[in-house]
């Protein structure tokens, strides 16, 4: 089963990059089936590593949750953009390093946490504590108010982030 998704994916992506370079239609009969032996050679070498021990990330909801998360993500990236924008104009800046704690179990959901905040402008993802899965987290500008509540009240910094990273990788 990971041999044949791995293969089916690799295909998809063939064909994805080399859309259009066909003679007749979006692809040539040649292109099709070195396309097919490439995807299969991926699929025996990597199916394992690409899948991983289970098939969670297989699922189509997680998938359709995660393209449903780029939505709030670009939004919160947007509205960081010009927040950054201004601190650099006016030079309103109070940096720290705050830890949060997401409350994250899966190493999956906390990399796309960590991905999503250090992509994010302002804020920077600087080390995760293994044990308690606590993110420490670089901060443009920290308000002294929302410090004091920091580890239990993440939602300054990474939104509603953590709870996305939760429903697709959970």
């Amino acid at each position: 089963m990971k041999f044949l998704i791995t293969a089916i994916v690799a295909y998809v992506v063939y064909l994805l990059l080399t859309i259009g370079s066909g003679t007749v239609g979006l692809w040539s009969d040649a292109e099709l089936i070195v396309g097919a032996v490439i995807a299969l050679a991926v699929g025996a070498v990597f199916g394992n590593r690409f899948i991983g021990r289970n098939l969670r990330m297989v699922n189509p909801v997680r998938w359709f949750t995660f393209l449903a998360y780029l939505f709030p993500f670009f939004w919160a990236m947007a509205k960081a953009n010009f927040d950054v924008a201004y601190r650099v104009i006016t030079g309103r800046i109070n940096p720290a390093i705050v830890k949060i704690n997401p409350n994250l179990n899966r190493s999956l959901a906390i990399t796309l946490l960590a991905t999503s905040i250090t992509l994010t402008p302002g804020t920077l993802s600087v080390d995760v504590n293994p044990e308690t899965n606590d993110l420490y987290v670089h901060w443009i500008n920290i308000d002294p108010k929302v410090l004091k509540d920091m580890p239990r009240d993440y939602h300054p910094i990474c939104h509603s982030f953590p709870d996305w990273a939760r429903r697709i990788a959970g």
